[in-house]
């Protein structure tokens, strides 16, 4: 699979998960076994590994304010510790849209030498402003509809740049969706109805590589969407089931856990519907027990500092920073749909396999 001027041995990008699902482990690894291995610029400053060298501002040992939270001395220790894994081999960076600081985190992640951009929650009509002086990194929006592709790439004619690729994703992933609840339900959304209008539009712009995402769970479901058009596939939820996995053993535990009817969609303060694991979290929510919402890290624009967070009974930064550090009754465990069918954890190099070979 050729995305600008990477080639990427198989068709399989890893989804970026934050906080600290996706970061050097995991994504240094599936580099390093031929697929596009995706670092996670959200909640970098909860970072375990850093060196004496990195100071994060912490309040109540969170990172306090954007600069913290998405912290760009941390976010370079981890390219750097990925780099150690799979050496010169593409690494992504995906950066939510929705975020606060988004321009600043595209420069950063450039600056720190990834070599592919991915960006959804959102439509990043202005992202190729923020990549100008770093031609070569290669810009690959999310997107749930062929309109949604038309938008961007009428927006990006001022820059005179179109997408390098193109991710395409079904309301079947994990965390947020770009769909309503009702959407998310209806068969006209689902992934495989999607994908071939976004194909089309596609061929409108350029030579655009088209990958399918949410929901893929297989070798079987990788070649059927290539069968479809598609250059290739990202995953995302299966990534958690490694050892390599940055999450702690005991994100990892509730989903073996989990079973089907555990994984819904739930109400997010970012203003989409999300796909998680219901847990203890959502219980004391609806019985008014949940944390006390006090926004500290100022993550994502659209909660406003905290309002919609009170609206919908939950800090996202702060839940999601629990469940990256193994707290199963107060954390977020987002999963794509697929989340319960993990049964065990495998290595990255045993997964790639699976999925390029069937076995």
């Amino acid at each position: 699979m050729k995305i600008g001027k990477y080639e990427i041995k198989h068709p399989i990008i890893q989804g970026g998960m934050g906080v600290g699902i996706s970061w050097d482990q995991l994504a240094g690894n599936v580099s390093l076994e031929g697929g596009l291995g995706v670092v996670s610029s959200v909640g970098t400053g909860y970072y375990r590994n850093m060196s004496e060298n990195v100071h994060i501002v912490t309040k109540k040992d969170k990172p306090k304010d954007v600069a913290n939270f998405y912290s760009k001395d941390a976010l370079v220790e981890i390219i750097g510790n990925a780099r150690k894994i799979c050496g010169d081999a593409p690494l992504g960076c995906n950066v939510l849209y929705a975020i606060n600081d988004y321009g600043r985190v595209v420069r950063d992640a450039c600056e720190a030498g990834f070599n592919m951009i991915i960006t959804g929650a959102g439509l990043p009509t202005n992202m190729p402003e923020f990549t100008k002086d770093f031609p070569d990194v290669a810009l690959i929006p999310i997107v749930s509809s062929a309109r949604a592709l038309k938008l961007i790439c009428k927006k990006w004619k001022r820059y005179n740049k179109i997408p390098d690729a193109v991710i395409v994703e079904g309301p079947l992933s994990g965390g947020h969706q770009g769909f309503t609840y009702d959407q998310c339900g209806q068969e006209e959304f689902q992934l495989e109805n999607i994908v071939g209008p976004v194909i089309e539009e596609a061929k409108i712009w350029g030579d655009i590589p088209i990958i399918a995402a949410g929901g893929v769970w297989d070798k079987k479901d990788i070649d059927k969407f290539i069968a479809m058009g598609c250059a290739g596939v990202q995953m995302a939820t299966r990534f958690i089931g490694t050892f390599e996995c940055d999450a702690d053993a005991k994100f990892k535990n509730v989903l073996l856990n989990a079973k089907e009817e555990d994984i819904t969609l739930m109400k997010s303060p970012v203003g989409l519907p999300a796909r998680g694991v219901r847990t203890n979290l959502q219980f004391s929510i609806e019985n008014n027990t949940a944390p006390k919402v006090q926004c500290i890290s100022n993550c994502v624009a659209p909660c406003n500092r905290g309002h919609e967070a009170k609206i919908v009974g939950y800090c996202i930064a702060d839940r999601l920073g629990a469940a990256y550090n193994g707290d199963v009754d107060t954390g977020l465990f987002f999963t794509g749909s697929n989340g319960y069918r993990i049964n065990k954890i495998i290595s990255v190099k045993e997964l790639m396999y699976k999925l390029t070979h069937g076995e």
